[in-house]
């Protein structure tokens, strides 16, 4: 658990950093736009690039926060036993979608992005480079649904209440 708590700590300083850097960037493009009269170029795609980094590693955040949205009407209702398999079987169907589409899906993107040098317009980054997110962010929720998991069946059952 010693890394999960880890990792947890580098996700929110990588999402704190990120957020900080879109703020500065929109700030300077409002300043060099309506003060300088001299837009910066690269400002738009740079709070672009933040924008999907920080949609989509904060997913994988609130994943794990257990802040995302969720239908429980029908789990809460149920006993302790039928809620833990009930919670398992959906961290099983995160896991199947997020390996399929974000990991391998993911990865297949940055590959052919990689493979076809696709270069952004303004900052000249790859952007095979940029879609590495996605890998990623559905690599961290893997891990956090196998996590959940594991805390589902093995927690006590007053940590488990406070889970769900």
């Amino acid at each position: 658990m010693m890394i999960i708590k880890t990792l947890d700590k580098l996700l929110a300083g990588t999402l704190i950093i990120a957020m900080t850097s879109i703020l500065l960037t929109v700030i300077w493009q409002v300043i060099s736009r309506y003060i300088l009269q001299d837009p910066a170029s690269v400002t738009e795609e740079l709070s672009r690039f933040f924008l999907m980094w920080i949609g989509i590693l904060g997913a994988a955040y609130a994943y794990r926060q257990h802040a995302h949205l969720g239908f429980n009407l029908l789990v809460e209702r149920q006993s302790p036993l039928v809620k833990r398999v009930l919670l398992t079987l959906v961290e099983v169907f995160v896991i199947t979608f997020c390996a399929l589409v974000m990991v391998y899906g993911g990865t297949e993107l940055v590959m052919l992005t990689l493979e076809l040098d696709q270069i952004s317009a303004a900052l000249g980054i790859k952007m095979g480079l940029i879609y590495l997110v996605l890998p990623l962010s559905g690599g961290l929720i893997v891990i956090y649904s196998i996590v959940n998991i594991f805390t589902l069946w093995h927690s006590p059952e007053k940590e488990f209440n406070e889970w769900n």
